[in-house]
């Protein structure tokens, strides 16, 4: 696979993917990652990519000229165009498993306001949101979105059931409490059924503790998961 990143801050983009699973990816040739800045397509003197909204507002807008000239320049026949921008669709790991299955994925990173619609009406295949909040830029969030997909390529992983037995293995529960040596730590044991060695009772443990979880953590996936379910 091929990850192209196309902002503002290449260095932003590149930095957090430099390091750990990321890098030992890179290395292995089972990705590769390149950062561009979107300047470098800004023909005016003054390398500028932004400009005032028409019809007026605050802030300033990522202008269309730079975007449509180095997209039109890095993408191809297979890529996957996806703007990372908080109007977007709400990124989930089904989203990453599909995206995994791409050959190139291009992040267009916003910032400021965002991006001149015409970019999205024209160029873009995805806009896609890591979270109802704002960031300063879209680089940050596109890294989030590209380290959730690397890792399910084949080989990316060094226990290839690491990225099956994970959180989201059901897209609607968390992942049940887990819990390592010594059994017992500042008078705080372990749970006696995970000390056991009956797996059947290890495993419907893991069920009862993923529900719990999911029930206070997250409501509006316990309420997905009743819905397809038909739990109490």
């Amino acid at each position: 696979m091929r990850i192209d990143f196309l902002t503002l801050f290449p260095e932003i983009a590149l930095a957090p993917l430099s390091e750990s699973i990321m890098k030992r990816a890179q290395a292995a040739g089972i990705v590769e990652i390149h950062a561009h800045n979107l300047r470098d397509w800004a023909a005016n003197k003054h390398r500028k990519t932004d400009d005032t909204l028409c019809g007026g507002g605050p802030g300033m807008l990522l202008k269309p000229e730079p975007l449509f000239a180095a997209i039109e320049e890095l993408r191809g026949a297979d890529t996957k165009v996806i703007l990372l921008t908080p109007q977007g669709t709400v990124f989930r790991q089904q989203m990453a498993r599909d995206f995994a299955n791409e050959k190139h994925l291009l992040f267009v990173c916003g910032h400021y306001e965002g991006v001149d619609h015409r970019v999205i009406e024209e160029l873009v295949d995805v806009e896609l949101s890591i979270g109802d909040y704002v960031l300063t830029n879209g680089a940050i969030a596109a890294v989030v979105v590209a380290d959730a997909v690397v890792r399910l390529l084949p080989g990316a992983l060094g226990d290839e059931m690491s990225s099956v037995e994970e959180s989201f293995r059901d897209a609607n529960l968390l992942e049940a409490p887990a819990y390592t040596k010594p059994a017992e730590f500042r008078g705080l044991r372990v749970p006696d059924v995970l000390l056991s060695g009956h797996h059947e009772k290890i495993q419907r443990w893991h069920k009862e503790q993923a529900r719990l979880r999911t029930q206070k953590n997250r409501p509006d996936l316990w309420a997905k998961f009743c819905k397809e379910h038909d739990a109490d």
